[in-house]
């Protein structure tokens, strides 16, 4: 694949992958050019106050790549389990399994391998135990039905090939009258053709 491939000639296989492929990038590399903002400096500008920042380790904190600071409104509560979906480097996952430790617990997937092991060294370095991250795609969750009773997502649908089927799988593993708190990128107008067709479009 190129990432001047047109969308309409790649599977939602070529997707997933060419997706797990560029935030792999941002784990390993997060420094490196990409065409949507990483970071301290943007996690910083996006709402994430210092002091919270400064608690995390570092490696979380490089490869954040969400789109905005949510926690003021997932309202967590101890003993609650949640499901985060798309968890990169782990800096929301940490967050949420401090806010329901000490009995709750964080169920958390990535679909790009190097971001499930930077998040799960990240963990341990923040010395959370009760985070478990997988390497699974968000419309096909590795979780029990009716499991968690929160799900949270930072800027994750727009990157799946398949909306409504990850929709469905977030309720699936929702308990009856659990919530979900996802932030997301939204266009308040259309986008011309030539902007929105090939691969690297899919990544602005």
């Amino acid at each position: 694949m190129t990432q001047s491939q047109r969308i309409g000639e790649l599977s939602t296989d070529d997707i997933r992958a060419a997706v797990a492929e560029r935030y792999g990038q941002v784990a390993t590399q997060p420094d490196g050019q990409f065409n949507f903002p990483v970071g301290r400096d943007f996690a910083a500008a996006i709402g994430y106050p210092a002091d919270v920042l400064a608690s995390l380790p570092d490696a979380a904190v490089r490869s954040f790549a969400g789109v905005t600071y949510y926690h003021a409104r997932t309202c967590l509560q101890s003993g609650e389990t949640v499901l985060d979906l798309g968890c990169g480097a782990g800096l929301d996952a940490l967050l949420a399994a401090r806010a329901v430790a000490p009995t709750g617990q964080v169920l958390a997937v990535d679909y790009a391998a190097p971001m499930v092991e930077l998040a799960r060294a990240n963990a341990h370095t923040a010395g959370v135990e009760n985070l478990r991250v997988e390497q699974a795609p968000i419309e096909s969750l590795p979780f029990a039905d009716a499991t968690a009773d929160v799900a949270q997502a930072n800027g994750v649908f727009n990157l799946s090939p398949e909306k409504e089927r990850a929709v469905a799988e977030v309720w699936r593993v929702l308990r009856p009258g659990g919530r979900i708190v996802a932030a997301e990128i939204v266009l308040n107008q259309a986008v011309a053709d030539n902007e929105r067709a090939t691969l690297d479009d899919w990544f602005r």
